[in-house]
């Protein structure tokens, strides 16, 4: 167990480290970035090594299948990890971009520029990826990052964590800018929440319960990646073969993630059409189907009775709800109640009912013709993300690097006074 103490000494060594950043420039930044994506590379057999411990662990547990499928890595993930640290490097840097500027009738001139946050602590389970992409970003942006990572990838954070360190301590960088939390147990994160001296900003990134218990303990604002219960919905004024496509990549494709699709809505009047067919196509895909009154009407084999809890569930499994709605209206009532404000789509060729859609969702990303799972930092061209806010205050889907930033008035004078 680590003691409040150590907590405190490594937070004030991060808002040391957070105050020298700002000094930082891009060229030191990008070269550092690079430096960490070759020693990732580098260093994949021991990273792998490492994590086949918390493999075994997760197994011993009975963790579910997706999430061992987060918790893993290969060589193919370490390279996507170090790739992401290139991009970042070749990424924009928001630190010192100028918002606006202008000029007062008294000759002041005001410029409102972007500026590092400051110290932000990362709370997340599961993917061990989490570790290098948070670690790459807040260092391009200029602010020093406290990492906790959960038990079930402790080893894992731990390599990927002392092969970055390693860069920087031989970087012009200052060393405490990355700090990573030795202990596991909860107590440390309550410890961790109350550091609001020293920490500017806390980004929870798991699984309901973790991110209830840091929005209600932590002193320190807190900005929600919740949990994603994404919806597609399948117009009546749908092309069928292209909803297919979709609904099928949203689930299966990667279900144990927070842009997967979890429920799938059906408009009435293609219902009898389209979901026997999809239903088979999920079904052979090992997905189970939980689905309401009218659905289990039209697909009498295979489909489980949809429970009320069932429309509020992130499953993060091969687990789809299925509904068949009578009208758009009641698709988009049904995903506001729903839906957590992260990922929905609808599969349309009416561009009326599209714009409505688009306009009524209210989500953080809202689609048309196209699958929930780009919801991604990197799809959207932001690089690797730091999450996916579903808060609206002051940041809202996936989060980049301006996201990691805040800004600052800079006024310069001749002279004047205030009358």
């Amino acid at each position: 167990m680590v003691s409040e103490s150590m907590i405190i000494k490594k937070v004030k060594a991060a808002k040391a480290a957070a105050e020298k950043m700002v000094t930082v420039d891009s060229a030191q930044k990008n070269t550092l970035l690079r430096r960490m994506s070759r020693a990732l590379k580098k260093n994949a057999e021991y990273l792998i090594q490492e994590n086949r411990k918390d493999i075994a662990f997760a197994e011993k547990q009975g963790y579910s299948s997706a999430l061992i499928d987060r918790l893993r890595l290969n060589d193919a993930r370490i390279k996507a990890m170090a790739e992401c640290l290139n991009e970042t490097a070749a990424l924009d840097d928001p630190v010192g971009e100028q918002i606006a500027s202008f000029k007062r009738p008294n000759g002041l001139l005001i410029k409102k520029v972007r500026v590092p946050i400051g110290v932000i602590g990362i709370i997340y389970e599961s993917r061990p990826n989490v570790t290098s992409d948070c670690i790459g970003l807040c260092i391009k942006s200029g602010n020093a990052v406290v990492l906790k990572g959960g038990k079930e990838a402790s080893f894992s954070n731990k390599a990927i964590f002392l092969v970055l360190r390693e860069e920087i301590l031989s970087s012009k960088l200052p060393a405490g800018c990355i700090q990573l939390m030795p202990s596991t147990d909860r107590e440390s994160v309550g410890f961790l929440l109350k550091q609001d001296k020293y920490v500017d900003m806390i980004i929870p990134r798991g699984g309901e319960g973790l991110i209830r218990f840091v929005s209600q303990n932590s002193t320190i604002p807190v900005i929600k990646h919740y949990k994603g219960i994404c919806h597609t919905y399948v117009s009546d004024k749908a092309d069928l073969s292209m909803a297919a496509s979709i609904c099928f990549n949203a689930k299966v494709q990667r279900p144990g993630v927070c842009n997967a699709m979890e429920t799938m809505l059906v408009h009435s009047k293609i219902a009898d059409r389209f979901l026997p067919e999809m239903i088979k196509q999920f079904q052979e895909a090992g997905v189970e189907i939980r689905g309401c009154m009218r659905t289990r009407k039209i697909v009498k084999k295979g489909v489980k009775r949809a429970l009320a809890k069932d429309w509020d569930e992130e499953y993060l499994d091969l687990v789809l709800s299925v509904k068949v709605v009578d009208s758009l209206q009641e698709a988009v009532d049904h995903i506001n109640t729903h839906g957590s404000h992260h990922s929905d789509a609808i599969i349309t060729r009416d561009k009326r009912e599209a714009e409505v859609f688009l306009q009524s969702v209210d989500s953080s990303s809202v689609y048309v013709n196209a699958s929930t799972r780009f919801t991604d930092g990197y799809q959207f061209g932001f690089g690797a993300e730091i999450g996916i806010s579903t808060d609206k205050l002051h940041a809202r889907g996936p989060m980049g690097l301006r996201e990691l930033t805040t800004y600052k008035y800079i006024i310069y004078g001749n002279g004047q006074i205030r009358q």
